[in-house]
């Protein structure tokens, strides 16, 4: 399927690993659940946070169009009209921005006509300037315009501001402040997960000195600056959007310790070690790798890591963590998503054992399950609109 503005060529995600019929069928049984999803009242959020995390994602922009605004709970039907771009000159970030946004060549499409690149890059500009007007407390960084531009080739120029707007006062807030207090805050958890998994690289790196700094590209910017095949970005961003804000960082742990290997076999110096892991290969196995972050994250979750990425504490927005945490307790929302896990192990011990390896086929269903559960604790969890007996506290600012 393509988009009436072809903004981003080739933005259909594949379903990897199965063969062409049965992935076709797989396709469109998905794009189904996912239009019957939007057409219920209320929209089934849950659903389609599901849909975005599971194996291919949201398939195509035209979809994401219509989801992305759905899983951030932007209305769609009130956008605010955007102003003609003015007073660029009187804007204390425009000159950074202008700069950024003129090495950002590489993040569209190979083949897109020049004048239609520049129309874009207007547009790029404009949003990024309106948002910050809108949003005096927000701080322009280096990199936002990854994560910007990546909005804009998906959707038109109205619903990629909405929908940044939102984004930049939750999700990337933190990046967002005077300071990278709160950046390095979060890329304290790196460190932690890669332990509990493989204690070796844990300490191999440690050894090394390496620090996380290598990682900051590829958190600040959701890996849009760092992955040349827009397909691979803009899964991501739905695997991103559908999840916990901290996913991110969960998903860097997850390339490094897939590389383990290579790392092991790297010298063990600071300068060998951080241009092996900056160097992020092209190639990677994406769905197995979201399938593992999801893994970890529910093996692992936040509030369990806090401790220990809070060593070298300041003050963050994810403080919060653990309030929220404790407010976790079973009830019959939890015990229903139990039933449903159930359920779906069950289906899936049938359905794929002729298809994937055991141990594949797992991750993917739990995957699926935890698109029910893994936004506890996030803002997120807002969206759903679920009989959640502590929802309302969930107005905590966790992210203001």
């Amino acid at each position: 399927e393509t988009m009436k503005r072809s903004r981003s060529v080739g933005a259909s995600s594949p379903l990897n690993g199965i063969g062409k019929q049965d992935g076709d069928t797989r396709r469109k049984r998905k794009v189904a659940e996912i239009s019957q999803a939007l057409n219920v009242t209320p929209v089934d959020v849950a659903a389609l946070r599901r849909m975005a995390i599971s194996e291919g994602g949201l398939l195509t922009d035209e979809i994401r169009c219509k989801v992305w605004p759905r899983l951030l709970n932007v209305p769609t039907d009130t956008l605010p009209e955007n102003p003609d771009h003015n007073q660029r000159e009187n804007n204390k970030d425009y000159n950074q921005v202008l700069l950024d946004v003129q090495r950002s060549l590489k993040r569209f499409p190979p083949g897109m006509p020049d004048k239609q690149r520049e129309g874009l890059q207007e547009e790029l500009i404009d949003i990024i300037l309106r948002v910050l007007g809108r949003n005096t407390q927000l701080h322009y960084y280096q990199g936002y315009h990854d994560i910007v531009v990546t909005f804009l080739l998906v959707l038109d120029e109205r619903l990629a501001t909405a929908l940044v707007e939102k984004l930049s006062t939750h999700h990337l807030r933190d990046f967002m402040d005077p300071t990278m207090d709160n950046t390095k805050h979060i890329l304290n958890y790196l460190m932690p997960i890669i332990e509990r998994i493989n204690p070796e690289v844990h300490d191999f790196m440690q050894q090394a000195e390496v620090g996380t700094i290598f990682a900051l590209s590829w958190l600040i910017t959701w890996f849009g600056h760092v992955l040349s095949d827009f397909r691979h970005v803009v899964r991501l961003y739905d695997f991103f959007l559908a999840c916990h804000p901290l996913m991110p960082i969960y998903f860097a742990a997850v390339i490094v310790l897939y590389r383990e290997d290579e790392v092991l076999d790297c010298e063990c110096d600071m300068a060998s070690v951080h241009h092996l892991l900056s160097q992020i290969p092209q190639d990677l196995p994406y769905e197995t790798l979201i399938s593992r972050a999801g893994d970890l994250f529910v093996q692992f979750p936040p509030s369990e890591l806090a401790r220990e990425a809070a060593q070298q504490y300041t003050a963050s927005t994810f403080k919060d963590f653990d309030l929220v945490s404790e407010q976790q307790r079973p009830d019959s929302v939890l015990r229903r998503r139990l039933r449903e896990k159930q359920a779906l192990e069950g289906a899936a011990a049938g359905a794929m054992v002729a298809t994937a390896q055991p141990t594949v086929a797992r991750r993917f269903v739990r995957l699926a399950v935890m698109g029910l559960t893994v936004a506890l604790g996030a803002a997120a969890l807002t969206l759903v609109n679920t009989a959640l007996e502590w929802a309302p506290k969930l107005d905590l600012h966790i992210f203001p």
